[in-house]
This record gives C-alpha cells, structure tokens and sequence, in this order.
C-alpha cells in the first residue's frame, strides 16, 4: 500500500497484520481519485470506516485541507495514526474513535467529500448515506466501496447516485447532492 500521487507521494504505509480491515486496492484507488482530482483542494474529506486511512490521507497529499479518519477498532486507529505520521499530514488530520451512527450525530462540520467502506455484507451503508446527508456540503460527493451483492437505492435524501463501476467483486457507488443519475 502506497501513497499514489501528491505531497506523500510514493510513501508506503502500514498494513494491518489481520485480514479484517480489507485495504483499497490501488487500482480502485486510482479510479475513485481521477473522479474526485481536480475538486479536493482545500475540501474537508472524511474517511468513514477508515481502516488503514489510506483513502483519507490520499486526499490530504492531494491537497484536501483537512482529514477525518473515524473507525470503531482501536488497532485500526493505531495504524491510522502510525500513517499520519509516516506521510507528515498528521497535523491537517482528527482521528476518532467511534461507531458511524454516533460520530455523525455529534458532527458539526460540513463535509465536502466522503469515502465510505464498512464492512460488507452488513447492509451497513444505507443507514451511513441516510445519517451522512444532512452533513453534506452543497456540492458534496460520497464515494462507497460495496460488495456487488449490495443493492443501494437511487436516492437517499438529497443525494443521487450518480454513477456505478464494478472492480473483480465489488462495485464504487458515487453520490452527488442534488444530481439525478446519470
């Protein structure tokens, strides 16, 4: 796991010794960051189920100004915080420890993009974009990670699916407020 483009470019970051957090591949990676390039600078980005935080801290070395990593695994947080450090962008970052329905309840800042991964087969992420909508920026956008199994509706509050790809066995769902599918 690396640190595709920007500031931190080329860093490699921790991995996690259990096969329970499932990083992002860099392919798909990639793929979510050419979608996303050209709007991240000075964007708040969060990393909802965060994991290895490398989602959040692709977006930091891309220019977001400010980071937040949220996970409920005390190990997962620890090596979030491990990879802060290592790419220097620990001071634009708040790392939180707590489940996704709590964490969106107490927040009180507007985000402009999220990156939402938890894990699968839970049917966890409809309750997460319902919860996520009202904290969304005016141009928002949210970027899921999601088993092709997942069925996600077309519109959760104001936020439309904008756009679906497949990567192998799993599928990157893209939300925008205010935007009818395409």
């Amino acid at each position: 796991m690396r640190v595709i483009t920007g500031t931190a470019r080329g860093r490699r970051l921790k991995t996690p010794a259990d096969k329970r957090v499932r990083p992002t591949s860099d392919k798909v990676k990639e793929a979510v960051f050419s979608m996303l390039q050209f709007s991240l600078s000075g964007r708040v980005f969060l990393d909802l189920f965060a994991g290895t935080g490398q989602m959040g801290i692709e977006a930091l070395s891309r220019g977001a100004a400010r980071g937040l990593f949220v996970d409920r695994d005390r190990a997962s947080l620890r090596l979030v915080e491990e990879n802060l450090t290592l790419t220097g962008l620990r001071g634009r970052a708040e790392v939180t420890l707590s489940d996704h329905r709590s964490y969106l309840a107490g927040l009180r800042t507007a985000v402009d993009m999220a990156f939402l991964d938890p894990p699968y087969h839970q049917n966890i992420l409809p309750d997460a974009l319902e919860r996520l909508a009202p904290h969304m920026a005016a141009e928002g956008v949210i970027v899921c990670e999601h088993a092709t199994e997942d069925d996600l509706p077309a519109q959760i509050g104001n936020l439309h699916l904008q756009k679906q790809k497949r990567y192998g066995k799993i599928i990157i769902s893209v939300y925008r407020i205010g935007e009818e599918s395409q």
